[in-house]
């Protein structure tokens, strides 16, 4: 049996299941007890669901082998299938519980974006035909990772975009809490898999939680934890595969004490290039970083070293692994405007992240770090800080290594 309407309302809970969660049927299904328990509870509960597991990366690879130089809103109309399929069969699995629910891709509610396609930003979203529902005692299974662009055609929002539509729409619907569920159980002081005596984190700030996603921590997509920031939605990080308490995400003032240092993260999608005796004169930098902003190319840390004499310099600077190739084809480009000697690149290379915001009021936090990577022989090929972050370039080779002596050095191990 369905629940009727009710006019006391527990609270309005945005979840969202990501591909891992849904992978297959049996999956579906699990998720749909755990939305049946939260809409038991009288709770109002709209659900985002990712594509099942590898569905995306299998369309995206029918696009490449129909059309290599593919049209941007037909690449979107192909990939977006998949959480039409999800969105689907889980609407059905709930009504299969006694569980009143409905189903709705981005264009039907609709999720308004930019036409940037398969990058598209959301500009708003309408919520009426939702309340509506919501008040007739309706779950909302709605797709991420879409929405309906300025052309009127269906837009992808990029990598980890069914992150961004949760807390997207937790904001405009104004959502007690947005439930972001995995397959961990929360926010850890490291890589579980790594460092043994990793600590699950009962709370970390947004800015936190920001840094450890653009510094490695699979976790929470980057746009997302910005959007719950700018718009003070309350995140949560749970597993789907148990009743653990997660973490959540949340104000710094709602931490009452903070720790110097939350987390120690890890990029292995670093690569590293380096200019040998570049002419150093006014305005060389930007002859070198501005064609690679042209071409969309994100640069990330930077290091120069001048002569004795001041008249050359050595350049070094990180890229994604994925812009290597096209970085050195235009560094290459501009060999006569730049008038350097050579270029080395490497891709084996990995960048460790201390994390806290602790960090703003106590000082000797690089200090320890720099020497305890010393004593374990560790070389630093790069260095950059933020107020919360200190990040060091090293070879993968010493990946583990770092991490774990880090995790101990901030006294971050589990008892």
């Amino acid at each position: 049996m369905s629940r009727q309407p009710v006019e006391a309302v527990m609270a309005r809970v945005v979840m969202k299941f990501g591909g891992t969660s849904v992978g297959d049927v049996d999956r579906i299904k699990n998720v749909a007890k755990r939305v049946q328990a939260e809409y038991e509870a009288g709770n109002e509960v709209a659900v985002v669901v990712s594509a099942m597991s590898g569905t995306t990366n299998q369309l995206v690879n029918f696009v490449r082998e129909t059309s290599v130089m593919h049209d941007a809103r037909e690449y979107n109309t192909v990939v977006s299938a998949g959480e039409q399929i999800t969105i689907g069969l889980l609407s059905m699995a709930l009504q299969e519980l006694g569980v009143s629910a409905r189903s709705w891709l981005g264009w039907q509610i609709p999720i308004h974006t930019d036409a940037v396609h398969s990058a598209a930003r959301i500009e708003r979203i309408e919520t009426a035909k939702l309340e509506e529902r919501f008040k007739e005692g309706q779950v909302a299974v709605i797709a991420g990772f879409q929405g309906l662009g300025s052309d009127n055609r269906i837009t992808t929002l990029g990598r980890g975009g069914s992150d961004t539509t949760a807390v997207a729409l937790a904001a405009a619907l104004k959502a007690d809490i947005c439930d972001i569920y995995t397959d961990v159980d929360g926010v850890y002081t490291a890589d579980p898999r790594i460092v043994a005596k990793a600590r699950k984190l009962d709370r970390i700030t947004y800015e936190e939680m920001l840094e450890m996603a653009s510094q490695g921590a699979k976790v929470l997509q980057t746009r997302s934890v910005q959007m719950g920031m700018n718009h003070g939605v309350k995140l949560q990080v749970r597993s789907t595969f148990s009743d653990a308490p997660g973490t959540l995400v949340v104000d710094e003032d709602e931490i009452v004490e903070q720790a110097v240092v939350s987390g120690i993260t890890y990029s292995s999608d670093e690569a590293k290039i380096s200019l040998k005796n570049v002419s150093d004169r006014p305005g060389i930098a930007a002859g070198v970083f501005g064609p690679l902003a042209d071409a969309a190319i994100n640069v990330d840390m930077i290091v120069q070293s001048a002569s004795a004499d001041g008249t050359r310099t050595d350049m070094t600077f990180t890229v994604t692994r994925d812009d290597l190739a096209r970085a050195l084809k235009v560094i290459d480009g501009i060999k006569n405007e730049i008038d350097y000697e050579e270029v080395n690149a490497a891709d084996n290379v990995v960048k460790v992240s201390v994390i806290g915001v602790g960090m703003r009021s106590h000082a000797g936090v690089a200090k320890s770090m720099f020497q305890a990577l010393a004593e374990k022989g560790i070389n630093m090929q790069a260095i950059s800080t933020s107020e919360i972050k200190i990040s060091v370039l090293i070879d993968a080779d010493f990946t583990e290594l770092a991490v774990r002596t880090l995790h101990s050095v901030y006294g971050l191990d589990a008892a």
